[in-house]
């Protein structure tokens, strides 16, 4: 599946508003990867969430933390402006924006996951 834009949870389209160096670069993220969680390597919430798309067998995760990445805070910033979301993990699956741990194990549990990762392949 080729994505061509970026969505929110409400299912608007977030393409708009990522231009400018930072949110090109979290654009180009999100539409070239199957899912992408924005981490932080210490935070136990971005290891259950990593741990779940594991164990889900999900190919093609790419997971940026933001604590190691020059960019991190830049990106961190400019999610909160394009999602509303500040916290990681900020996940995108199939492009489209998912929320964070709770919302993710919430739509595993109710196979709603399971069902974006099949359709994003």
């Amino acid at each position: 599946m080729s994505m061509t834009k970026v969505v929110g949870k409400a299912g608007n389209d977030l393409t708009p508003q990522l231009t400018g160096a930072v949110k090109e670069r979290i654009k180009e993220l999100v539409l070239g990867s199957t899912v992408v969680i924005f981490s932080k390597s210490y935070c136990p919430f971005c290891t259950k969430v990593k741990a779940l798309f594991a164990k889900l067998g999900s190919q093609q995760v790419c997971a940026i933390e933001l604590d190691k990445d020059e960019d991190g805070p830049a990106i961190q910033a400019a999610l909160l402006e394009v999602t509303g979301q500040r916290t990681v993990p900020n996940i995108f699956v199939g492009g489209r924006h998912i929320g964070g741990n709770d919302d993710a194990q919430a739509k595993a549990a109710s196979g709603e996951l399971q069902t974006m990762l099949s359709a994003a392949k």
